[in-house]
């Protein structure tokens, strides 16, 4: 369920994409009878490389998703780094693996048209990111959250070839050189 809302201010907040990944009933034993309460995790992304997380609990659903896509915008805001897209293919630059608790994923670029073949929670993250084309499978936990932690930590740390190249010491084409500094 991807939907686009747009801020109180449209000049202070641009379109966001929402992503719910998990929404989840548990219930009490009191006195009176069940208490049951929801929580959610949320994904939340403008489409252009800034992605963020976020979990919410309430007695309702719409509050649970409420809270979790505030929290999602709030962590968009604060991790304040742009995923590196490979420049007119919207995908990644290079394949990488990241982990996060017992959740492991492997994320690999993708031509053009490809698509997106990954699991749920992590094609929710590369939907919200702006990466369309990437193959990507996930190992250990199949815990959602974890899995989304996992790939959001991956693609923070994928550079662009301009900076893969100066850690290297080495000099690229003009070309390449004008495309990654672009990005």
């Amino acid at each position: 369920m991807t939907r686009r809302t747009k801020g109180k201010d449209q000049s202070q907040q641009p379109d966001l994409l929402e992503e719910l990944i998990v929404l989840n009933r548990t219930s009490k034993a009191v006195k009176g009878g069940r208490t049951m309460s929801f929580s959610a995790a949320v994904v939340v992304g403008d489409g252009n490389g800034k992605v963020g997380y976020g979990q919410g609990k309430s007695k309702d659903v719409s509050g649970a998703i409420k809270k979790a896509t505030e929290a999602a915008k709030a962590d968009m805001r604060t991790t304040n780094h742009k995923v590196h897209l490979l420049p007119g293919s919207n995908t990644i630059s290079y394949k990488f693996d990241s982990k996060y608790g017992a959740s492991r994923v492997r994320v690999m670029p993708a031509s053009t048209g490809r698509g997106i073949i990954a699991g749920n929670a992590m094609r929710s993250v590369f939907l919200c990111a702006g990466i369309y084309n990437v193959v990507a499978k996930s190992y250990g936990s199949p815990n959602p959250m974890n899995v989304v932690k996992a790939t959001i930590k991956g693609l923070q740390h994928v550079k662009t070839a301009a900076q893969v190249t100066k850690m290297r010491g080495k000099i690229i084409n003009n070309a390449l050189a004008r495309t990654s500094e672009d990005a």
